[in-house]
């Protein structure tokens, strides 16, 4: 009904005219619903007319409960969730060939692009041949891992590898992949769409700042979208972020989307969608709006999402895109109604409004990325970590406050060039005045992308930044995924003879205690040239905006303002630096590694599992399944826990720690206590994921007093054991389990191995105060069934303790989204009370996971009825028409 006709450069587009789908209401709407009602009426088929018609209703109350699919038109994973979803993928083609069917039918529908970018470890830094030692360690180290993604891209169809070194996958998204507008072939016409994606890591939303709609989502969702079922949701709320003014100058992104972090961290977008409005959007760069929008996950939303416009095109032509796609980017979006109106005033559930003067120079710390204070107030942040204050050091040997890692790193703010070069600029005027950074602090410069090198040298900064310790050390997540490496010695020692607690100043996106690196409780955020800043400081026991920074060679006291850039400087350098070509050549030069070209692989349909392999093993959980963890069941309490229990608590992305159960496992089968690789590169084995479940040193099982992290008490016995064993013990016993959690269970990245691991314990239900959106998805990928509590109920109200039973009642046919289930608890004393808790359940399909048992097996089971009768759906939300 909508689909017409469109004229453009002397060719004839396919599209969706949403003028002529909605009207005179289509200016109500906002740029993102107006995206989502282009997309069913694109690829909903039969559903199309309701789901348009949800849409649109939407607009009465600024609130929905109708469905409605989404079918992006690519999706977009890393290397240490794409391997373990490629794991899923090799264990559901050996189940379909032992069930008869032809595992080779079991690919892709759409394009699936995968980067290598969540491994690489600052094991060298300070060094000129940083880079390539660290580059070797990785591949050394991940070989096999390597090889198995390999085998994907020759078994699955649509499948693409960028090796190491290519860059962060937001950056690579921003700077390569992303199109704006896409075209796309179908029964010989040609169709122009909106660029949109899913992507398997909290931070995709980072691509709405250049106008595409995507959001993160577990790799358990990612895998059914990539086999054609839709992601269901509700027609989404939409909170409207009103921009006014303009950044101040020294002010910077980094800066802004902190300050917006905190702000929206104080309202419920749990499932809700942030959309960025207002004359201010303009004063805005693509750069800040995409330092803005990598932080949604920290804000709590699915997007953070700023309209086309002509930042985006200016963006685009900088990246090198051709200019025969920035007209049509720019000629569509207006077409269509999805250019930017800053005068514009869309209909939203809510809107919030902030005055860009306002920003001031910030951080964010020392245990949350929400924790927004200003740039001087870090002694004040950190006096609960000291008995007694601490002054700014002079002493040769580092003490509390010391800075152990400054580290300019994550895709959040090294995608920014401006960000990159400031930190360059205060990096020159620094070693000009002879400052540098005490031997206790451990530097490093991780770009996003491998053309920083190339604009760096060409702006003539990267000297000044190797000069101070910051020379490039890889292209990928290093530090702030918690792969920051070994400290230096100096702060090791100081640590373990004089019990100092240093903190890391990072350019990254989250600080949890431990999370950068498991000495290191805390942990302050920061834009790139105030992280070289607190470098040549060497404390945080100071206000840097004021306080001295050191002294120059010539015995002066030097301050910040002395040697921050300032905005014209940054412009200079910029213009000095920008070269469109420079992205496909660097690209193309990251992508033609050699060692990378030359890995062998299988080339089978099917992957020939070793046994004897310590990272890829076929998971028990990829297979037709065991049924429904639906019912009405007593359970045990396996694990109570309390608020802000995050993915890196519950499954661990860093060093496998020497002494950890993890380790005993791994060195049983001949690996090398002293060098065990990190728990992100071993996601394919499952044997080493579950021992490592929960083992964060900040966990505490509120189940009893003293219980280690990673162990809880046995019902039966009340023994202390490792979860693992417990579950297996509960299993022999045949008693099910659940966990118990306090808000915003599940926070910080999208590793679907936190649900894994937890369907692994055999648990049937969490029952939180709060969940994070992509990990209460994960969870019920996964088949477990997330209950929210009472708001009056909390873990530690509950005071539980292992002998006490849980009862739930949530039999198949009664659950539905958001449905009352009803539980008791039965004390062991016989003492019972009740409560009603809700389905944390949003859509139908999310129903029928849980009924099947989780995704894996609904996928497979819709492909084994496909392989059994060709005639027959594969899925009823299948894909249906043009994605």
């Amino acid at each position: 009904m909508a689909h017409a006709t469109w004229s453009f450069g002397g060719r004839r587009y396919g599209i969706v005219d949403l003028r002529a789908a909605a009207g005179d209401e289509l200016s109500r709407l906002p740029y993102v619903h107006r995206l989502l009602l282009e997309n069913v009426l694109r690829t909903g088929a039969a559903d199309a007319a309701r789901a348009s018609a949800a849409i649109m209703g939407w607009l009465e109350t600024g609130r929905s409960d109708q469905e409605i699919p989404f079918l992006p038109t690519r999706v977009l994973m890393h290397d240490t969730t794409c391997g373990p979803a490629l794991v899923d993928i090799a264990g559901m083609r050996a189940a379909l060939a032992e069930a008869g069917g032809d595992p080779s039918r079991l690919n892709p529908v759409l394009p699936v692009e995968v980067s290598t970018d969540h491994s690489v470890a600052v094991d060298v830094f300070g060094q000129p041949e940083a880079m390539q030692r660290n580059m070797e360690h990785e591949l050394e180290r991940n070989a096999e891992r390597y090889r198995f993604m390999k085998w994907a891209t020759k078994a699955l169809a649509g499948l693409r590898v960028h090796p190491p070194g290519t860059g962060i996958m937001h950056t690579l998204n921003l700077e390569r992949l992303a199109t704006v507008v896409t075209t796309w072939e179908r029964d010989g016409a040609t169709w122009a769409v909106p660029d949109t994606l899913i992507g398997t890591d909290s931070h995709t939303p980072m691509i709405n700042g250049i106008g595409v709609l995507g959001w993160g989502v577990g790799g358990l969702e990612a895998e059914s979208v990539m086999f054609g079922m839709p992601v269901m949701m509700r027609v989404p709320d939409i909170v409207g972020v009103h921009l006014t003014g303009a950044l101040r100058p020294g002010v910077l992104g980094t800066d802004l989307a902190l300050t917006i972090t905190e702000r929206l961290r104080k309202i419920d977008l749990s499932d809700r969608f942030v959309e960025f409005c207002g004359p201010g959007v303009s004063n805005l760069t693509a750069g800040d709006r995409a330092v803005v929008a990598n932080m949604t996950p920290e804000f709590g939303a699915n997007t953070g999402y700023f309209p086309i416009d002509a930042e985006t095109l200016r963006y685009l032509r900088d990246t090198g895109r051709s200019e025969d796609q920035m007209r049509l980017v720019e000629a569509y979006a207006k077409h269509q109604g999805l250019w930017f109106d800053p005068a514009s005033t869309p209909r939203y559930t809510e809107t919030l409004h902030m005055d860009l003067g306002e920003v001031e120079v910030s951080l964010a710390g020392p245990r949350r990325p929400q924790d927004r204070i200003s740039a001087g107030a870090t002694q004040d942040a950190m006096r609960p970590f000291f008995p007694r204050p601490t002054a700014a050091l002079s002493d040769p040997l580092p003490s509390n406050g010391a800075v152990a890692i400054a580290a300019i790193t994550s895709c959040t703010n090294t995608s920014d060039r401006r960000l990159v070069i400031a930190a360059g600029l205060l990096a020159r005027n620094a070693r000009r005045l002879g400052l540098k950074p005490p031997a206790w602090v451990k530097t490093s410069l991780a770009p996003g992308s491998p053309t920083a090198e190339l604009y760096l040298r060409r702006a003539g900064l990267l000297e000044d930044l190797e000069a101070l310790g910051f020379g490039i050390v890889g292209y990928g997540c290093t530090t702030c995924i918690g792969n920051s490496g070994p400290l230096t010695p100096q702060i090791e020692d100081a640590m373990d003879a004089r019990g100092i607690v240093p903190v890391a100043v990072l350019s990254g996106n989250r600080n949890f205690p431990g999370r950068v690196h498991p000495r290191l409780e805390a942990g302050f955020l920061a834009s790139p040239p105030l992280v070289v800043a607190f470098a040549l400081a060497g404390d945080v026991n100071r206000d840097i905006c004021v306080d001295p920074l050191g002294r120059s060679t010539r015995g002066d006291e030097v301050r910040l303002a002395d040697i921050w850039p300032g905005s014209r400087d940054i412009e200079a350098a910029l213009v000095a630096a920008g070269a469109p070509g420079d992205f496909e050549q660097a690209y193309a030069q990251a992508e033609a590694i050699e060692s990378w070209k030359t890995l062998e692989a299988p080339s089978s349909a099917l992957f020939p599992w070793d046994n004897a392999s310590t990272y890829i093993r076929r998971p028990p959980f990829a297979g037709f399944g065991a049924g429904t963890r639906l019912g009405s069941y007593e359970a045990h309490p396996l694990l109570v826990v309390g608020n802000d229990i995050t993915t890196d608590h519950i499954s661990p992305a860093g060093q496998v720690p020497p002494g950890s159960v993890a380790a005993d496992y791994l060195v049983a089968r001949g690996e090398d206590r002293r060098d065990l690789n990190v728990f992100a590169a071993r996601r394919g084995n499952w044997e080493v994921m579950v021992r490592g479940l929960f083992t964060n040193r900040n966990v505490r099982n509120l189940l009893g007093e003293e219980i280690r992290p990673g162990s809880t008490l046995h019902a039966g016995s009340d023994e202390e054991m490792p979860l693992w064993q417990a579950a297996e013990r509960y299993a022999a016993e045949g008693r099910s389990t659940v966990i118990i959690a306090g808000e915003r269970y599940g926070m910080g990245s999208s590793r679907d191995w936190a649900a894994k691991g937890v369907a692994l314990l055999g648990v049937r239900a969490v029952l939180a105060a709060g969940f994070e959106r992509i990990h209460r998805s994960n969870l019920i990928g996964m088949g477990v069934l997330p209950l929210r509590l009472p708001a009056d109920v909390t873990p530690r109200q509950l005071a539980l303790a292992p002998r006490d039973l849980i009862v739930i009642e949530a039999p198949l046919g009664a659950v539905a989204p958001r449905s009352e289930i009803a539980v008791r608890i039965v004390r062991a004393n016989g003492q019972l009370e009740s409560f009603i808790a809700h389905a944390a359940i949003e859509t139908s399909l999310e129903v029928e996971m849980l009924a099947a048992g989780g995704i894996l097996p609904l996928i497979l089971q819709s492909k084994h009825v496909a392989l059994a009768s060709p005639t027959a759906p594969i899925q009823s939300r299948s894909r249906s028409n043009l994605a």
